[in-house]
């Protein structure tokens, strides 16, 4: 068999060199879109819900929102395995299903029965149950470190979640950016027990009048909620709608508002709390180069290239850097696409060393340069001939596949020079 195929290979030559650039001209055209990642995507496909609960303990959580999740979306269609999580404030239900399951498709069904969810929540407590962005199994592709000698980080917070979050998010393949040490800048009432008491007014009364103050309380019922029609006025022409602006821009602003009137003397909420900018309890936080800063997590959908990503989250950055005097800007502190681009590396350099080891021995033993030339051509033949398989399966080229790729030039260059010789011999 093996005589055949080689006197075959031989008589029609021209049409093996035909098919030998044929395949070298396809896989060159295919291989460039085809996904590079880390590591294979090993998970079963996945959707994650979660729900908050504003106020409510871990128990109160699992009660209120996890089990009610649960008893929903136990009977979706190719569910594999449910699992959930209950903490202060958040509920957390993430669902595996079957191998082959078209990731969007598993999402529209969850989706569907979302809607049923609802209903069982409880309204004045819980908000409406969110859907994670698809992710991939390995979805962290990039960390970037944000640090100011002239921003705080309040301010910094604020220019990192309007300019620089929402310029990633528009890069093709990425799926969130998350941030650590993230602090909103919000109007904060912090409310002292003692003068509160002092003045005779109570928690209630001071949460209910800075609902008011911004005319949208927290709950859905209250006076403050936009639940009731401000008015309008006719014309000959069309409807105007009313509607009241209540003149608070700066805490001080809210220091003036009265609260109550206590002996003749009217209480602000000035008189009973420190109105001032800050933030929210933080609950993590993030150090940059060995100080207080920002860690921007980039997170990719399941079938984007990783490598692709990466260019385009630095060409953002790029961008956006002669706009953000005073910040830097560190985007290597975690960067999968350099193991990437080390193992290209590798096998290139692999590749021509085989080549050259091909070439040297072949001409110091038969002294014959078309054998030489015969076997430098087997070898990248045979890689891009495994590669093109890869590709017709939908696999993803990761560090694992090009790993077995270095390993392969050896087993290639053996048998390039074996099956030279013997043939020549022959």
């Amino acid at each position: 068999m093996m005589r055949l195929l080689v006197a075959s290979s031989l008589r029609f030559r021209y049409l093996v060199l035909a098919g030998a650039g044929a395949l070298m001209f396809f896989g060159v055209t295919r291989l460039r879109h085809v996904p590079v990642d880390v590591f294979p995507e090993f998970a079963p496909p996945k959707v994650e819900i979660q729900t908050e609960g504003q106020g409510m303990s871990s128990a109160e959580v699992e009660d209120l929102i996890t089990s009610p999740m649960e008893q929903v979306l136990r009977g979706t269609p190719e569910l594999d395995v449910m699992r959930s999580r209950s903490v202060n404030g958040l509920s957390q239900v993430v669902l595996f299903f079957k191998r082959g399951t078209d990731l969007l498709h598993a999402r529209q069904l969850v989706q569907e029965r979302l809607q049923l969810a609802v209903a069982n929540l409880p309204a004045s407590a819980a908000t409406p149950p969110v859907m994670l962005q698809p992710l991939s199994a390995t979805s962290r592709v990039m960390k970037i470190g944000l640090s100011s000698d002239q921003y705080d980080l309040k301010d910094l917070s604020m220019i990192a979640y309007w300019t620089i979050k929402f310029r990633l998010l528009q890069v093709p393949g990425v799926a969130n950016v998350p941030m650590w040490g993230e602090r909103i800048k919000m109007f904060t009432v912090q409310v002292d027990p003692e003068r509160a008491r002092r003045h005779g007014v109570t928690l209630e009364r001071i949460h209910e009048v800075t609902s008011e103050t911004l005319d949208f309380g927290l709950i859905p019922y209250s006076n403050a909620a936009k639940t009731q029609t401000e008015g309008f006025i006719d014309t000959p022409s069309q409807r105007l709608p009313m509607r009241h602006v209540q003149p608070v821009m700066e805490p001080g602003d809210v220091a003036r508002v009265p609260v109550q009137t206590v002996g003749g003397r009217t209480v602000r909420l000035g008189d009973v709390a420190n109105i001032v900018w800050d933030t929210w309890p933080l609950v993590g936080d993030a150090v940059i180069n060995d100080g207080p800063g920002l860690m921007l997590i980039v997170e990719k959908l399941p079938w984007a290239n990783t490598l692709e990503v990466t260019r385009g989250v630095e060409a953002a950055l790029r961008e956006l850097q002669p706009g953000l005097p005073g910040i830097t800007i560190d985007h290597e502190i975690f960067r999968p696409a350099t193991f990437i681009e080390l193992s290209i590396h590798n096998l290139v350099r692999a590749l021509l060393l085989g080549c050259l080891m091909v070439v040297m021995v072949l001409v110091f033993f038969l002294y014959d340069w078309r054998a030489a030339l015969i076997s430098v051509v087997a070898i990248p033949l045979s890689l891009m001939a495994a590669a093109l398989v890869l590709y017709l399966r939908d696999a993803t080229i990761n560090t694992m596949v090009l790993a077995g790729f270095v390993i392969a030039v050896g087993v290639v260059v053996d048998d390039a020079i074996i099956d030279i010789e013997n043939i020549t011999r022959r």
